[in-house]
């Protein structure tokens, strides 16, 4: 069961069966790609074939798919679905022309918010594990090149034998709130002068969750938080974070920023946040993101804008 505490929000629910007990099961494997009904998700680079609307990802038969690595997403309703990264030369790089009829090749970000939920289940992870591969091709103990191992769940060292598995990396992301239920938001460097988000951060080696949410607030906001509830999570394949929710409460207001990372924050009530927004001074994110969420469900309805650019 998943939390109600938040409004609904891209990659929130698995809607696939991974079959990771079949995935070294070399005559499943391959009866499933003999059958006509099986369906395969393709990538190309790092973007994913969908529907000419961006509504739905654009699957192929096995007959259908183009030469590349293949490896197994899982099953829904009874069909067994593969992904296949296509394999393009490094100086031969494929475009939209050559795409199937009816396709086109898109960032997950793009079509995030309008694929269902089985399509958003599948594509997350086509995408997450696409990107794993691509970066961990060498062995992190002997430096050998890595081999594709039980159908992309791991990748295998011919040299000396190590196993390796797909890498995630655990990041809080919080809605901070002081006792008159303003909701603290923070400017990053890196994005745009009217950009306010959730506070985020990565969690360190040997710190818990709540920890290191109060770490990440004090030290990006100089804000003591002296309450955590977990809230949610979300994968977040951009490159490899799941994103792990909580409400905070703040025991003080006063602001003192990194000035690194975060270069401004402020303490917003709902109604600065519903006028700064629509007067075009304020651009907070959308629910395609666990950020967007938090933030909804603390304002209490629908934000007054989706047009915020995705998190992360």
């Amino acid at each position: 069961m998943t939390s109600d505490l938040l409004p609904e929000f891209s990659f929130r629910h698995s809607a696939h069966d991974r079959l990771s007990d079949r995935r070294g099961d070399a005559s499943f494997l391959e009866t499933a790609w003999d059958d006509a009904s099986t369906r395969v998700v393709l990538i190309r680079d790092q973007d994913l074939a969908v529907s000419d609307d961006g509504v739905h990802v654009a699957t192929l038969s096995p007959a259908q798919a183009p030469p590349g690595q293949r490896m197994l997403l899982g099953a829904a309703d009874g069909v067994v679905h593969f992904l296949v990264v296509e394999s393009t030369p490094d100086d031969d790089p494929a475009g939209d022309d050559d795409a199937p009829a009816g396709q086109v090749f898109r960032p997950l970000r793009e079509v995030a918010t309008t694929l269902s939920p089985l399509d958003a289940s599948l594509a997350v992870h086509a995408v997450a594990l696409t990107g794993w591969h691509r970066r961990h091709p060498r062995c992190a103990v002997c430096g050998a090149d890595t081999e594709v191992a039980m159908s992309g769940e791991s990748r295998r060292c011919p040299v000396c034998g190590a196993q390796h598995f797909p890498r995630t990396d655990p990041a809080v992301i919080m809605l901070v709130v002081d006792d008159d239920d303003r909701c603290l938001l923070g400017h990053n460097a890196a994005r745009d002068a009217t950009w306010y988000s959730t506070l985020a951060g990565f969690v360190e080696p040997g710190e818990t969750l709540e920890d290191a949410v109060m770490r990440e607030v004090r030290e990006e906001t100089g804000v003591v938080v002296d309450g955590v509830a977990y809230a949610g999570s979300q994968p977040w394949p951009f490159p490899s974070s799941l994103m792990l929710g909580f409400q905070a409460h703040a025991s003080g207001t006063a602001i003192e920023v990194d000035g690194v990372e975060i270069t401004k924050a402020r303490w917003f009530s709902r109604d600065e946040l519903r006028r700064e927004v629509e007067a075009g001074e304020l651009v907070v994110p959308s629910t395609i993101s666990i950020s967007g969420a938090l933030l909804e469900s603390w304002y209490g309805a629908a934000l007054p804008t989706r047009l915020g650019a995705p998190a992360g």
